[in-house]
């Protein structure tokens, strides 16, 4: 077990206070009676039970005041074969830092280059990826426009002993709309936080040359091309659909951060049987 005074992937000092969860990677299938020993060692009812085994992506199951309450109970998950870890609250919401955005790529024999909009590179060696993470990001946004109509009025027709009376009326109304921008971000081993994100909307594909073409089409490619030159890395999409990450207080924007964390460290584990994430 690992001993926890500082967390292992990011560095943060944990306090006692701070809350610990822990999560599952969803079954590849929901054998018989699984539901019900995992619902006994959670302590939640059969068919929520069923509903965390049934996600398509890690779900957090249990809140926990203390380390060693949550490692209890992810033991006790692992014994039926489950990818269980934990992981303190601040680990999962802690901004990242010196997060690396690429905007250009260029491939070399045997490694890869990234360049953010600075210029600045970052140099990936084939056998360094571990994991290769596809997702969206979903932004609501809310105009107010104003439209002028002719409204007829029966004042000012009465007024008029009866001749029609129209007059201009603004009315205002809010259109409501959705746009979503993919990303991908690949992961080494080491940590939880990605080395490399790329999002759709901003990144140049001209080094694609003849396979141009839009956006959204662009970046599959560019997906396709990053995992032939990193080959030994999993390829994880499931957060290219909507999902929500059951963290207490957690805001829309969190949730996505929470899902991919939770994703890398649940890949990790499963990597690594029997080790302590």
């Amino acid at each position: 077990m690992v001993t926890w005074g500082r967390c292992p992937h990011t560095g943060t000092l944990m306090t006692g206070h701070d809350m610990v969860h822990v999560a599952i990677a969803p079954p590849d299938a929901l054998e018989a009676g699984l539901a019900e020993k995992v619902a006994a060692i959670i302590k939640k009812d059969l068919f929520g039970t069923r509903l965390l085994l049934g996600a398509k992506i890690p779900r957090i199951v249990g809140h926990y005041q203390t380390l060693q309450a949550a490692e209890s109970v992810a033991q006790s998950l692992r014994s039926l074969g489950l990818v269980a870890v934990v992981c303190h609250d601040s680990e999962l919401r802690q901004p990242s830092s010196g997060r690396f955005r690429a905007h250009t790529l260029g491939l070399g024999e045997g490694e890869t280059t990234f360049r953010d909009r600075g210029r600045q590179a970052r140099v990936i060696e084939a056998k360094s990826v571990f994991l290769i993470l596809k997702g969206r990001v979903q932004t609501h946004t809310e105009e107010e426009t104003t439209s002028t109509k002719m409204k007829f009025s029966l004042p000012a027709t009465l007024l008029t002993g009866g001749i029609p009376v129209w007059r201009r009326v603004e009315e205002k109304s809010k259109n409501q709309s959705v746009q979503n921008d993919f990303f991908v971000r690949l992961y080494d081993r080491k940590s939880p936080e990605p080395s490399v994100e790329i999002f759709q909307q901003d990144f140049d594909y001209s080094g694609l040359g003849a396979k141009l073409a839009s956006s959204l089409e662009n970046l599959n490619t560019l997906v396709t091309e990053l995992r032939n030159r990193f080959p030994e890395a999993v390829f994880d999409s499931r957060l290219t659909e909507h999902f929500g990450a059951d963290v207490p207080f957690a805001t829309p924007g969190d949730e996505i951060e929470i899902n991919c964390k939770l994703i890398c460290l649940c890949h990790q584990a499963a990597s690594s049987p029997g080790l302590s994430v």
